[in-house]
């Protein structure tokens, strides 16, 4: 769902932008270096965040988490937002900081949140990847008095749509 925002966010205030301020002149400079850089440690955090290095790998809190003890408790499938591409207030959230730096600086920065979709992409993917590998699901604020602990369930007891 992040993700689809923030596309969602770029591909509605680029075209605002670029159709205000027009194309700005690229040239090769420091600009376009910083933009290669910043995509450069997304994919290194992408690659460190699927080992189990203590403070930046995934994998070693999905091994940590606790199985899910009453699974009635966890709400069916189809009503979680997984069926939600789109969230008005989040999309406001991303659209309007984006649209204000792309109208008063460059119209370029009205792009800004795709590195950030790009490193929620990766770390969904390897999220995906350790759930089939493992035959679980990860459930995060299963607990409601810590919803950042990880619980996971069987995924044959889950509810499909």
């Amino acid at each position: 769902m992040g993700v689809a925002m923030a596309v969602c966010a770029c591909a509605i205030s680029a075209p605002v932008a670029f159709g205000v301020r027009g194309t700005p002149a690229v040239d090769n400079g420091p600009l376009w270096m910083a933009a290669l850089f910043v995509f450069g440690a997304i994919a290194l955090a992408g690659i460190l965040a699927a080992t189990r290095l203590k403070g930046v790998g995934e994998i070693r809190l999905f091994e940590e988490a606790v199985p899910v003890e009453d699974p009635g408790m966890i709400r069916p499938i189809d009503r979680s937002l997984r069926h939600i591409l789109v969230s008005t207030p989040i999309l406001i959230v991303l659209l309007v900081p984006a649209l204000v730096m792309g109208l008063a600086a460059n119209p370029w920065l009205t792009l800004v949140h795709l590195p950030l979709a790009l490193d929620w992409l990766i770390r969904a993917g390897i999220a995906a990847c350790w759930e089939k590998r493992h035959g679980v699901l990860l459930w995060r604020g299963y607990v409601p008095d810590r919803p950042w602990e990880l619980s996971y369930s069987s995924s044959e007891g889950a509810v499909q749509p």
